[in-house]
């Protein structure tokens, strides 16, 4: 049975995902290592991942998979495979394999058609096991056949939800498999499960002295460029707003997007998503002091976000921008994780309140006599594209209610108070 049903999955390399010296891909191919076909167990099969040595070369399974089925999973269920990637050579490697096995599970008494004994890996000082792996038989599993990482690369997690039990085998010794469970994501990283399983030697879930562990990455935005802020040339009428530029970028892997596309589609297609920041300042009001004494002017503006447009792009993406985001349903099962975005990406360093209620602004400004005013306040675009560019999901704004930017024609002297004058002053209102 371990020589059947293997099909090439992913047809190009994707980009790998990068922490440290740790590089994390994806394969869909499988060899199928055990069934419970010939057992009264529910059906139930166990697989191990095979990278391909053309597309995915040096990469290692984290564990063996388990499904509640024994259904061929190939192109169609996906898992983690991990990879070293060179640098400093005194820096401690990121895989290392384990130094032994300790056996949980002998299907002896099911009545299955091929004997099974689950394996847990026994790691080295300072790495841990994300998964168990299998074997058709009574023998070990080939130390080759699983990684383990170094601990810090990692996230402790718990036990989720069983995914299959040999309950009714008749089996002399009970079992279980259970999912991995990553704990909420702090601002800038991914928690996400490699795909394997967690193994007991009964049908109750595993205790808490069971350590288990998720893989992690960072999201960091990648900072592009700042918006410039309009100048005001003599007594010209002031640009109604100014130039756009794409200021920063963060890429989210395939599984934490939800998309029209299958997973499988989005792997292939789009490894990464690419949510794009773009900023600019845009025309508030303006206005000439033709007086020979101090005047006010007054504006009003409209805030660009909307807690219902915002509402709907969660809906349609999965994205949340105000907290972490996690698996559901529609999202794709095997890879269980938690995700947030960077706090300064969302404007959200000391609140969340900005993106859930529509305030408009009231700005008002003192011009010295004979002098031009214009007041300005920066705009965000936020827009989620696919590989080759095309849109997911709606369009959002952002309006920074403190990025409020006075200009004046002629300029204030160098003089304190009179800088002090010309600052706007704002207050919020609902609508």
């Amino acid at each position: 049975m371990n020589t059947e049903e293997k099909d090439a999955g992913v047809p190009q390399q994707a980009k790998p995902i990068t922490l440290d010296n740790l590089l994390i891909n994806f394969t869909t191919d499988f060899q199928r290592i055990w069934d419970s076909s010939g057992s009264k167990a529910a059906p139930g099969s166990f697989w191990r991942p095979t990278p391909s040595p053309e597309m995915l070369p040096g990469y290692f399974p984290l564990g063996d998979v388990v499904v509640g089925s024994h259904d061929n999973i190939n192109a169609k269920h996906i898992v983690a495979v991990v990879s070293e990637r060179e640098t400093d050579p005194t820096k401690a490697r990121a895989l290392s394999a384990p130094l032994d096995f300790e056996q949980v599970w002998k299907d002896t008494g099911s009545g299955a058609k091929t004997n099974c004994t689950v394996w847990r890996p026994l790691p080295p000082a300072g790495y841990v096991a994300l998964g168990q792996v299998c074997s058709s038989g009574d023998d070990k599993p080939l130390l080759s056949s699983v990684r383990c990482v170094r601990a810090d690369l990692v996230i402790a997690s718990t036990v989720g939800n069983m995914l299959w039990s040999d309950k009714g085998s008749g089996a002399r010794q009970s079992f279980s498999a259970w999912s991995v469970t990553p704990p909420s994501a702090p601002p800038g990283d991914i928690h996400f499960a490699p795909g394997t399983f967690v193994a007991a030697d009964s049908f109750n879930r595993p205790q808490a002295e069971v350590s288990v562990f998720a893989l992690r990455m960072q999201i960091a935005p990648l900072i592009k460029s700042s918006p410039v802020l309009p100048a005001l040339r003599a007594a010209d009428a002031p640009q109604t707003n100014g130039a756009a530029s794409l200021a920063q970028v963060v890429e989210l892997p395939w599984f934490v997007v939800k998309d029209d596309l299958s997973p499988l589609e989005q792997l292939r297609t789009t490894p990464f998503y690419r949510l794009e920041r773009t900023d600019q300042y845009y025309l508030v009001g303006s206005g000439h002091n033709t007086g020979d004494k101090a005047r006010a002017f007054k504006w009003t503006a409209q805030r660009l976000q909307n807690p219902k447009v915002l509402r709907l792009f969660t809906q349609v993406t999965a994205i949340s921008f105000v907290s972490a985001w996690a698996t559901k349903g529609d999202v794709h099962p095997s890879l269980p994780f938690s995700a947030r975005l960077d706090r300064q990406f969302t404007h959200c360093e000391t609140s969340t309140s900005g993106w859930l209620t529509p305030f408009i602004s009231h700005v008002l400004a003192m011009a010295d006599k004979g002098k031009f005013v214009a007041a300005y306040q920066q705009e965000s675009f936020y827009e989620l594209l696919r590989a080759d560019g095309s849109q997911a999901g709606i369009n959002l704004g952002y309006t920074q209610f403190e990025s409020l930017e006075l200009l004046q024609y002629p300029p204030h002297e160098c003089i304190h108070e009179a800088a002090d004058k010309a600052l706007p002053t704002a207050t919020d209102s609902a609508p």
